[in-house]
């Protein structure tokens, strides 16, 4: 069993965390995708989140296996959604700009990401979650639901022109 654990992202983190992220990108475009697909994230954009003490890696044996941003607080793109938030009175957590490395795919890691998230922020009084995808990303789609997120509506976002709509799903504990 390999050892497997999520700890804060470092500076010193950043050149693994982008070639994840790169490699998401194309993941992601290969699929049909447009999310990721104008610049965003950027080197900055992780660097941000990791100076904010937002960027979490996840740890495989001693190796960095994937990355999420987790940000507690009013996300903007979530003020307007077509639907409704099932809690918009305690606080949440946003977790953003998940992604696996290449090496790493199909071994169901974002699982461990996503429920080591949980639990520290868990740990921390947040009891609410929210997170979104694009309409063509099953898999985030099926991570969220596989963990009781359920589907509250439709964000948009500014990083897309061509398909800023963006699926909102939201875990209540």
């Amino acid at each position: 069993m390999s050892l497997i654990y999520t700890r804060m992202a470092k500076e010193a983190d950043l050149n693994e965390i982008m070639v994840i992220i790169s490699s998401a990108k194309q993941f992601l475009k290969n699929a049909g995708s447009s999310q990721w697909q104008n610049g965003y994230p950027t080197g900055e954009d992780i660097l941000q989140d990791i100076k904010q003490k937002q960027g979490f890696v996840l740890i495989v044996d001693g190796k960095i296996a994937g990355y999420c941003a987790t940000i507690v607080g009013i996300e903007p793109t979530y003020l307007d959604i077509k639907g409704e938030w099932h809690n918009d009175t305690d606080p949440y957590a946003t977790i953003h700009r998940m992604a696996i490395a290449r090496e790493y795919r199909g071994q169901h890691l974002a699982s461990f990401l996503l429920s080591d998230i949980i639990s520290i922020f868990v740990a921390q009084k947040i009891k609410n979650f929210r997170i979104d995808t694009g309409k063509q990303n099953q898999i985030v789609q099926h991570l969220a639901t596989s963990h009781n997120f359920k589907q509250r509506g439709i964000i948009s976002v500014t990083e897309d022109p061509i398909d800023p709509e963006r699926l909102a799903f939201e875990l209540n504990l």
